[in-house]
């Protein structure tokens, strides 16, 4: 029997690890699924190959998909979530004069206090004339909400006090380096790269902000899901497999030695190793600072595309297109996330199986049981640095009560 063939878009980031790593160690082989990999610079590329048929697949930036699938910028495709990359795995990254400005140490920065020094660098900037600027890797990314989230939460007024700009995640560090931005929102290797190179210091891990936030999934048009479903399935399990490989620590050397190669990263495997180990060099020259679960894979369900974390992307949409809450639209959004696809595909594979498809985001300062059909599943911290809690059956009183 012929392998299932998959063509599957990607940026070149570290948590595009799953799909490469499947192919590369051969668990897609195994579930009969054959994967052929298109390489591109930016997210609206990867959106629109698989909008026109180019790819099958992509490894896409969540409010992405829920934003295509809501008709923003573009005319509405329904797309489907079945699997989520990872959680968390990005940073903040300021130039080294920025870093200066606010005194940043050598470690991390608490958000707290950080947010209240950037502040005041933010208004004598723009009393000056010359407002501070940072790159974000879309309009609809999690990059893009997680900065904003966290300068609304610490006083400081995005488009207003400071500037928000998009740049490409691989030209992140020439953006710090000609002085195009003041700071970078993006994902790894790119904030060490930057580090590395003596442009930039990274100031905040995206887990200080969103402890377990929803970052890149596996999209696929709706179409393709339903034509191709068993097949769909079959990518899943070897998606899985990989993750289960990928979080080991002993495979972490091989997992960086091939993602750094010219086809997928092009970047160093030192750099790419940091990431995969929650090692993250916050200064140029210094020794790497451990955050544990700096990139989240696969423990507590990691891959499972909870409805909830889709309608909290969404609550941010609304929030910073400025446009009204509607619950139809909070519908499609939720909707965009499979967790049935996932369930099935993962059934009798002693996975954890959530038993709810939603939950309270936000709400854990340690880990709990939850009910599971199948396996154990055992949930972490999950808490918003300015510790609200979403509940996504109120996404109207959620908003009503940011600043």
């Amino acid at each position: 029997m012929s392998a299932e063939r998959f063509r599957i878009g990607f940026l070149p980031l570290v948590d595009a690890a799953l799909p490469i790593l499947a192919h590369e160690l051969g668990f897609a082989a195994r579930e009969g699924v054959e994967i052929e990999f298109i390489r591109d610079m930016t997210w609206a590329t990867v959106r629109d190959r698989l909008l026109y048929g180019h790819t099958d697949a992509a490894h896409m930036i969540a409010p992405l998909a829920i934003a295509t699938a809501l008709g923003r910028d573009r005319p509405a495709v329904p797309l489907a979530v079945p699997f989520v990359l990872g959680l968390n795995g990005n940073a903040v990254t300021f130039s080294t004069a920025l870093a200066a400005e606010v005194g940043l140490g050598d470690g991390l920065g608490d958000p707290e206090a950080l947010g209240a020094a950037l502040r005041e660098a933010a208004a004598a900037r723009k009393a000056a004339g010359r407002p501070l600027r940072f790159g974000v890797v879309h309009r609809y990314s999690s990059h893009n909400y997680m900065l904003r989230y966290w300068l609304a939460g610490v006083g400081i007024r995005p488009d207003d006090d400071v500037e928000i700009a998009v740049t490409s995640p691989p030209f992140a560090a020439d953006a710090l380096a000609a002085g195009e931005v003041d700071g970078i929102c993006v994902g790894e290797p790119w904030n060490a790269i930057a580090v590395d190179r003596g442009v930039g210091h990274i100031a905040l891990a995206t887990a200080q902000i969103w402890r377990r936030g929803v970052e890149k999934v596996l999209a696929v048009r709706s179409d393709v899901i339903e034509a191709r479903r068993d097949a769909v399935e079959a990518l899943l399990r070897a998606l899985h497999a990989a993750a289960a490989h990928f979080v080991e620590p002993a495979s972490a050397a091989e997992s960086a030695a091939i993602l750094a190669r010219p086809a997928y990263l092009d970047a160093p495997p030192d750099a790419i190793e940091r990431a995969i180990t929650d090692r993250i060099r916050v200064v140029p020259g210094g020794a790497p600072v451990a955050y544990p679960d700096f990139m989240f894979q696969y423990r507590e369900a990691a891959n499972f595309p909870w409805r909830s974390q889709a309608a909290w992307l969404y609550s941010q949409m609304v929030r910073w297109d400025n446009v009204a809450f509607s619950p139809a639209d909070a519908a499609t959004a939720a909707e965009v996330f499979r967790p049935d696809i996932y369930r099935t595909a993962l059934a009798g594979s002693g996975a954890p199986l959530p038993g709810a498809s939603s939950k309270l985001e936000g709400g854990l300062d340690a880990p709990i049981g939850a009910g599971s059909t199948q396996g154990r599943l055992l949930l972490g911290a999950d808490r918003f640095f300015d510790r609200r809690a979403f509940d996504p059956e109120d996404i109207a009183g959620y908003l009503a009560g940011l600043p």
